[in-house]
């Protein structure tokens, strides 16, 4: 027995070797960190900064592939499949809970396809409009929206996407049915709300705060429990007559499954080490958000709490009927 122990052993010392060996050389060559959705989007924003400031830690280039489409599907569906090596990694947001429950097929498992390595951030969302929409405030922007019903034109990024569920939610809420135009990523969706060829949306601080500061589109409400810091006069929904109203986007971190756990250690450190930079937390507050702690940038408590959303988000999705093929 003694002997059949020793020998096993030393058949497992290659493998331990290896994985060191990769742990300690690891990264060698470029990264690239896909992003399911398009570029100029408030994920694509958040993944720029990580990159930047991961890439210093990890002393090579981080570079951002936007996959859009499908509400972030057709991304994660390229990162699953991706070579586990470490050289692949991937962004999502909060559509990487619903995607179970608004695809009847998926080609990967939302956890079990995945390696996670770590929260990011919780993003609030805005309610906003073309500059020129006539109500002054949230109480005659909900009269007209009632009163207009399928006339008022809502923009999303598409099925799955955070301005999405924002907008089935808030439409519950008010029960009212809005005509919703789906786009292939906020940025574009943005883009035509600034050109007035949509009448409204709900979408992340990341994306809305410069444009709200440079009076270019109004905003009515944040989505969260408090203000935005960097936003103090603009009022919740539930001050602005919403109550109980609440949505924010957090974001994860994610590498394909069968990632070695060495070389997902150091993307952790990586991503913890972003997370306090000084340079990342001033961009994330000028956004309206700020880093999750470090307790929540570890593979557990991702893990965690994409289940427990999974497990939050079917049965909402379930009621409302919304699926995609």
């Amino acid at each position: 027995m003694k002997r059949r122990a020793l020998i096993t052993a030393m058949a497992c010392l290659p493998l331990f070797g290896a994985g060191l060996a990769q742990a300690q050389s690891y990264p060698t060559k470029t990264i690239t960190m896909i992003v399911p959705f398009a570029a100029g989007g408030p994920t694509d924003t958040v993944a720029r900064l990580l990159a930047q400031s991961m890439g210093t830690k990890l002393k090579q280039q981080i570079i951002v592939e936007n996959v859009g489409g499908a509400g972030g599907t057709i991304g994660a569906a390229r990162a699953a499949k991706a070579t586990p090596d470490g050289y692949t990694i991937f962004l999502h947001h909060i559509g990487h809970s619903t995607a179970p429950a608004l695809y009847r097929k998926l080609s990967y498992n939302a956890i079990d396809s995945f390696e996670p390595i770590g929260l990011v951030t919780d993003v609030p969302m805005t309610v906003v409009a073309r500059k020129d929409f006539p109500a002054k405030d949230f109480k005659e922007m909900l009269a007209y929206v009632k009163a207009n019903k399928t006339k008022v034109t809502y923009a999303n990024a598409g099925l799955g996407s955070a301005s999405h569920l924002c907008g089935m939610l808030f439409m519950s809420a008010i029960q009212t049915d809005l005509t919703t135009v789906p786009y292939k990523g906020t940025g574009p969706a943005m883009n035509d709300l600034l050109g007035g060829q949509v009448d409204f949306m709900c979408d992340q601080t990341t994306n809305t705060t410069s444009q709200i500061k440079g009076g270019k589109i109004k905003v009515y409400g944040v989505t969260t429990k408090t203000r935005v810091p960097s936003m103090p006069d603009v009022p919740t929904l539930n001050e602005a007559g919403l109550p109980g109203f609440e949505v924010a986007v957090w974001h994860g971190m994610y590498a394909p499954k069968g990632t070695p756990k060495p070389v997902i250690d150091t993307l952790v450190g990586a991503l913890q080490v972003a997370l306090k930079d000084p340079a990342v937390k001033q961009r994330f507050a000028d956004l309206g958000t700020e880093p999750v702690d470090a307790k929540r940038a570890t593979p557990e408590a991702l893990r965690s709490h994409l289940k427990a959303d999974i497990d939050r988000w079917a049965p909402i999705i379930s009621k409302a009927g919304v699926y995609a093929d």
